[in-house]
């Protein structure tokens, strides 16, 4: 059962940007998608709107609009996507203990 609630979770983060997005969520609580867009060079507008949509479908991401023109978009986490931060800080942390790479030692990954 482990498994199974591990792979849902996993679902819900896959993606190249919305771990990306979640950080800067947490960093900053409330951004405008302008301010989001400029925060990620890398990501198309196209690309930024889909991992945002599917993060609000999930429930991580809430996003409010305000009735004016131009239209004023703004994000910000829920309180159960808040709740992920000290599983992301134990993560952080962990990666940050890997040990160094010696010269000449395998990365246990396949080439080619």
């Amino acid at each position: 059962m482990a498994a199974t609630g591990v792979e849902a979770a996993f679902r819900m983060l896959e993606g190249r940007w919305k771990m990306v997005i979640i950080f800067h969520l947490f960093d900053r609580e409330v951004l405008r998608f302008s301010e989001l867009e400029r925060a990620i060079p890398g990501v198309s507008q196209k690309m930024l709107i889909q991992q945002l949509r599917d993060l609000e479908e999930d429930g991580i991401v809430e996003r409010k609009v305000y009735p004016q023109v131009p239209p004023k978009v703004e994000y910000r986490l829920t309180e159960w996507g808040r709740g992920m931060c000290p599983a992301l800080d134990a993560l952080l942390e962990w990666a940050a203990q890997r040990p160094a790479q010696q010269p000449g030692q395998a990365t246990g990954r396949k080439v080619g």
